[in-house]
């Protein structure tokens, strides 16, 4: 990618040199976490559940919603905020993260059963022990990661943070 940084180009993965990748970490004996989301306005309780998730193993991977699986989330008009190679470099640029890949589908549990992490981590607003997939407290790929011998955790949030609470205040104050 012509300008980007080699630091920040390598952590860049398409679903295929990431199966490569975790294998490699996976045959090192490391251990590896996953989580995923939209991180469209990185805010300080994004940074700190990314960097208490990588503090639990030795490399923790992010599954990025595609541009266009934002719009199927129905996260708001204009969302995302920022495209899906925007994202993908800022959180690239977090020590906390080791790996980025983008990917189309509504939810990770394709993905998450590709690499098979050892870890799944996603906010304090889900449930690791629920296992009705129609809850919304339910954790895509919990399942999947459990029945591989891993673990599934839910880390709290840093009240006063969220990008919608910041999209409001952005229009009321006319920004």
């Amino acid at each position: 990618m012509e300008g980007i940084h080699p630091f920040l180009s390598k952590k860049l993965h398409s679903k295929q040199s990431l199966i490569k990748q975790v294998s490699a970490w996976k045959s090192m004996g490391l251990r590896v976490g996953f989580t995923n989301g939209v991180f469209d306005l990185l805010h300080p309780g994004h940074v700190n559940y990314l960097q208490e998730a990588a503090s639990r193993v030795d490399h923790l991977v992010l599954g990025l919603n595609s541009d266009e699986s934002v719009k199927r989330l129905g996260k708001g008009p204009g969302r995302p905020i920022n495209n899906e190679f925007s994202r993908s470099i800022v959180l690239a640029g977090l020590n906390s993260i080791s790996a980025v890949c983008v990917f189309q589908e509504d939810n990770p549990e394709t993905l998450i059963k590709a690499i098979l992490p050892d870890m799944l981590f996603k906010g304090g607003d889900y449930d690791p022990a629920i296992s009705d997939t129609k809850d919304k407290r339910y954790i895509v790929g919990s399942d999947v990661v459990k029945s591989n011998g891993g673990s599934v955790q839910s880390i709290l949030f840093v009240t006063g943070f969220s990008t919608s609470e910041t999209l409001k205040k952005i229009k009321k104050d006319g920004h």
